[in-house]
């Protein structure tokens, strides 16, 4: 589910959201394309006049990425997911989370954003083939 917006993170850097999952993709990781699956994730899509370099920050709900931690996307370098939580001990309550987008953008992508052209949410298990529920 996408919602398209244009905004300037420099001028509205936070994005602010809850979130609740029922259980975790046990066979997801992060690293691998064939565990790239999560119970939820949030996406920020940064568009590019030339599409191959569109970028986007996935903020997910890791099983075994640590928490706070980020790595490049398995499927493109210009993807960056980032452990807003992980595992477990969370599932079932509602997370109220709070993310400054343009400064997670300049840390992973060395510079600063151009303006945001989408929101997204996803629940994906299409690589492990397991099922997921969150709510948003």
């Amino acid at each position: 589910l996408s919602y398209k917006i244009n905004y300037d993170t420099k001028n509205y850097p936070i994005l602010t959201w809850r979130w609740k999952v029922d259980h975790i993709v046990l066979k997801g990781n992060a690293l691998k394309k064939d565990g790239d699956d999560y119970a939820a994730r949030i996406y920020v899509v940064f568009p590019s006049f030339f599409f191959w370099k569109t970028r986007a920050i996935n903020y997910i709900w890791a099983n075994k990425l640590p928490r706070g931690k980020a790595v490049t996307s398995p499927f493109t370098k210009n993807s960056i997911m980032i452990a807003v939580e992980s595992g477990e001990s969370k599932t079932g309550q509602w997370i109220e989370e709070k993310r400054n987008v343009f400064e997670d953008f300049r840390k992973h992508f060395g510079q600063d954003p151009p303006r945001v052209g989408a929101i997204a949410i996803m629940t994906d298990t299409d690589n492990t083939g397991e099922k997921a529920v969150a709510w948003y």
